[in-house]
């Protein structure tokens, strides 16, 4: 997701594929003892917290919408600057994270992190304006894009190698969870409140609950993170190796061989390469085609509309006829859909494939994008009185949900897998900055433009988004090599 996924860091993403298991001299892998990996289990939990804030933060803004466009008065324009406010809040915090993370450590980083959630969820619930209103978005994107940084990589780095794939999926199920909590929270309080989302509760509005509540986990992530330990990787870089030795004792028993892991972590560090940007130049269009392919992904992955459900799915659904409440309930029932697709494709991608698995994704997006436009084509009225006949009105909601599970299950997951694999060794790092940075941009231009296109003609911006699912097929089958079953060091 831009938002569906996370976001590495052009430092970290390769410095924290480290080796956290003990091995024998025979070679054999020897997993934790089982106290251990509960233990390990508990820390990777506590860090993918940062996750579920993630999810969270970014779509709880969905049942918030229509409040604010009421509350202050503001039109299409502005409501797209306030929703995609925080995307450029993320921009910023995933660029600084990684850096901030060699110099500070990763825990210090994951408890500002929730210190800017919290600060934002509060400013985010008592605006005194519109303008106020995303500036306080923008710094919980800030902590959006360290959440999506500091988490999978923390986890990369204490992960004992024989878990460490099901450990890492933590931060992908704690996004899409923390996406469906969201929704359902936006619905108990706009039915609490009469099924109006500027309804009063204990003094102020629905929505401005909704947007404030996030200061509860932003609580627990704080806590959580005050108590696991540091990195080994962070530890062993800043010479605490008393620390570091406490720490691989901890995630890998007693019977560890500290000051050999120890000399490995140190000799990894010191071969470590900083791709550069210059590394990603060559070829007939300034990069590397490899590059290209990397963007393209990213890029589609937005262009198909699919943070317009997250975000706008509530007045997506108010704009023809449903009400508050429902439109919220709807939003649920999207983003547990949300978590059956991905699921299915954590299930699936390496057993039929990353490329046939984004095919299969990209003709049904394309087919259930276009019969989405073809039933918004027969709405009536205008503005916020449109009214979409019986019949159309349930297929477009069949549609939108057969959208969103295509996507999960293709897309939103085969994505980051691939720009993780995809890459050459020597150039994966930057790589994969410049791939999430055109996700985050592309991100940005579908949110800040589907108010106002949506208001010009519903059916037409389905049908572009239709149209971009169906070149991503063009593009998978003509560009997408196959990396299920290829070593990293053999990507070319």
């Amino acid at each position: 997701m831009g938002l569906r996924s996370r976001l590495p860091s052009s430092e970290l993403s390769t410095r924290s594929q480290i080796v956290s298991v003990t091995q024998k001299p025979s070679g054999a892998v020897e997993a934790p003892a089982p106290g251990r990996l509960g233990f390990v289990v508990f820390i990777t939990a506590a860090a993918a917290l940062g996750g579920f804030l993630f999810g969270y933060d970014s779509s709880v803004i969905n049942g918030a919408v229509s409040g604010i466009q009421e509350k202050f008065g503001v039109g299409d324009g502005v409501t797209g600057l306030i929703v995609s406010s925080a995307l450029l809040g993320s921009a910023v915090g995933a660029a600084l994270a990684g850096r901030f993370a060699d110099r500070y450590g990763r825990i210090k980083v994951m408890k500002a992190g929730a210190l800017l959630f919290a600060v934002s969820a509060v400013g985010s619930m008592l605006p005194f304006s519109a303008w106020d209103l995303a500036l306080w978005r923008v710094l919980g994107g800030a902590a959006i894009g360290i959440a999506s940084v500091i988490a999978p990589t923390y986890i990369a780095e204490v992960a004992p190698t024989k878990y460490r794939g099901r450990l890492a999926s933590f931060q992908q199920a704690a996004i899409v969870l923390g996406i469906a909590i969201s929704q359902l929270v936006n619905w108990v309080l706009a039915d609490a409140a009469g099924g109006d989302t500027r309804g009063a509760l204990l003094g102020l509005e629905a929505w401005q609950w909704m947007l404030g509540i996030c200061v509860v986990p932003a609580a627990v992530y704080f806590v959580l993170a005050s108590v696991i330990p540091e990195s080994p990787r962070y530890l062993i870089q800043a010479e605490r190796l008393a620390d570091a030795r406490k720490v691989l004792a901890e995630v890998e028993g007693e019977g560890v061989d500290t000051d050999a892991r120890i000399a490995e972590i140190q000799a990894l560090i010191a071969s470590d390469h900083r791709p550069r940007f210059r590394d990603l130049l060559g070829g007939r269009f300034g990069l590397l085609p490899i590059v290209w392919v990397g963007i393209g992904l990213s890029v589609f992955q937005q262009l198909v509309g699919i943070n317009v459900i997250f975000y706008y799915s509530s007045i997506l659904w108010q704009s023809v006829g449903i009400d508050q409440s429902n439109s919220l309930l709807i939003s649920f029932i999207g983003s547990v859909i949300n978590i059956l697709g991905t699921v299915i494709a954590i299930v699936l991608v390496d057993r039929i494939g990353r490329k046939p698995l984004a095919l299969i994704g990209s003709v049904g997006m394309a087919v259930a994008l276009g019969t989405a436009g073809w039933a918004f084509s027969s709405a009536t009225g205008s503005g916020d009185n449109l009214t979409l006949p019986d019949l159309q009105g349930t297929v477009a909601l069949i549609a939108a949900n057969a959208f969103v599970l295509f996507f999960a299950m293709s897309w939103g997951v085969v994505v980051w897998v691939m720009l993780g694999e995809m890459f050459p060794n020597r150039i994966r790092a930057a790589a994969l900055s410049v791939a999430a940075s055109a996700q985050w941009i592309a991100n940005w231009v579908i949110t800040v433009s589907f108010p106002s296109m949506s208001r010009w003609n519903l059916s037409a911006t389905y049908l572009v988004y239709a149209a971009f699912a169906a070149l991503s097929v063009l593009f998978v089958a003509k560009y997408l090599k196959e990396t299920k079953g290829v070593r990293l060091e053999d990507m070319g």
